[in-house]
């Protein structure tokens, strides 16, 4: 299947399976990788989104994805392979991914 790789767009995901205390499960996640290395490679970069837990930047940022506020938990950054891409789910802001930006800085000391 041919997706929309840009960069912000935001997938359903199946995180499984995991390990300890990684991300499980079937959810939405946000491409965070450059637009054209998205496209080239097999794999991306994501962090996933979770309705659970409250806002703690730079760990986890607030964001609206799918009508409703979630958190980006940014310190769970993964790459991952395309074929865990089940559907598409929409895109962030501009203003929101910004925000993940921002926290995946502070987690990366970048």
């Amino acid at each position: 299947m041919e997706w929309n790789l840009d960069r912000g767009n935001v997938f359903w995901v199946n995180l499984d399976p995991t390990q300890g205390s990684e991300i499980a499960k079937l959810r939405p996640c946000v491409l965070v990788g450059a637009t054209p290395i998205n496209k080239a490679r097999r794999t991306v970069v994501v962090v996933p989104l979770s309705t659970g837990g409250k806002p703690r930047p730079p760990l986890a940022v607030l964001v609206r994805c799918l009508s409703k506020d979630v958190i980006a938990v940014c310190d769970q950054i993964r790459a991952i392979d395309k074929k865990r891409l089940v559907k598409t789910a929409g895109a962030l802001s501009a203003e929101d991914l910004a925000a993940v930006d921002e926290g995946l800085r502070q987690v990366l000391s970048i």
